[in-house]
């Protein structure tokens, strides 16, 4: 049997993908960017911090990527009083038939191919420290046994920019295990009418899953095999280092505002990113237009502002909108 050509795989790739969005574009209007870069994270083997208010969809968008995915799905509604032990399991006395005591592991829903973390920034610190090991590691400790968890392994955490009161910030070291930070934005006039459409009519579609686990780890291993030629990956280096005041490329924006840069694993999340967006097109190389595209979602979670920045309203995204018009893409 011969290896399929590059061009075959990257159409099989492409065609695959194109499945997987007709099928969450049976109930979800609109959120293209959304949707490609939660399948971005899911075949980078990342993670994906949705943002957005109330009522864009964003649980929905999630679900339903779900059920077109043949993989395990679990929720965890983030409260104030929810526990670690809520989310990686806990130790239970139980009784064997011979009436034998004793404590067995009890799986939390982190124990999931998807976790829909829903308002991730609403529960403590000590319960973010769990979910922060499970993202890191792909394993859980309690007690002093690990547990591993199963790839795919992919986390979709949400959370509301406008409501402030009763949440803890997610700290420095969790947003950089997010591969990217994602923006819901309010959808325009035709995408409202196709909404109430379909969600006040008497029929709702029914999504299949069309895509399974082993699938998807062969689709990971495409994405690691895609070429990057050196100048194009010196281009996002040099993006990165863009993002820290005291480097040559800094901007204006960067040397009066921004406190702390992007971390080196800014540019890994880069590039593993732009070969997938590279498959999306259609190539089997990265170009200086697939880092471009890639670099926002990537690096604004990463970009950590001064006071000044934060007194002025300057956001990560204006900072990099600049860096992307300063830096050149080739030295």
């Amino acid at each position: 049997m011969t290896e399929p050509t590059p061009e075959q795989t990257v159409a099989e790739f492409a065609e695959t993908v194109a499945k997987v969005r007709a099928e969450v574009g049976k109930l979800v209007v609109g959120q293209q960017n959304v949707l490609d870069g939660v399948l971005t994270c899911l075949l980078a083997g990342g993670h994906a911090l949705l943002e957005g208010v109330p009522g864009l969809g964003k649980t929905a968008l999630v679900r339903t990527l779900a059920s077109a995915l043949d993989l395990r799905f679990s929720r965890v509604q983030f409260t104030p009083d929810l526990m670690p032990s809520d989310i990686v399991g806990t130790m239970v006395l139980s009784e064997n038939e011979r009436g034998h005591r004793g404590f067995e592991f009890q799986a939390g829903p982190i124990f999931a191919h998807i976790v829909l973390a829903d308002e991730i920034n609403r529960t403590t610190p000590k319960t973010q420290s769990a979910l922060l090991e499970a993202m890191q590691e792909n394993a859980v400790t309690v007690g002093k046994t690990t547990h591993p968890l199963e790839e795919p392994f992919l986390v979709l955490a949400t959370q509301n920019p406008l409501e402030m009161e009763g949440t803890y910030p997610l700290p420095e070291a969790q947003l950089d295990r997010f591969l990217f930070k994602l923006h819901v934005d309010f959808p325009n006039r035709e995408e409202l009418h196709q909404i109430l459409d379909r969600t006040t009519g008497a029929e709702t579609p029914n999504v299949q899953p069309v895509l399974d686990r082993n699938e998807i780890l062969a689709m990971r291993q495409v994405a690691r095999d895609v070429a990057v030629a050196r100048h194009v990956q010196d281009y996002a280096v040099r993006l990165l280092e863009g993002t820290h005041r005291e480097r040559k490329g800094a901007t204006d924006l960067v040397k009066r505002y921004v406190r702390f840069g992007a971390s080196p694993r800014g540019a890994q999340s880069i590039l593993i990113a732009a070969k997938i967006q590279a498959l999306f097109d259609g190539r089997f190389h990265v170009g200086a237009a697939d880092i471009r595209t890639v670099t926002k979602p990537a690096l604004r979670h990463r970009i950590i502002l001064n006071f000044e920045g934060e007194a002025e309203g300057i956001t990560s995204d204006q900072v990099l909108d600049e860096l992307l018009a300063a830096v050149p893409e080739s030295a």
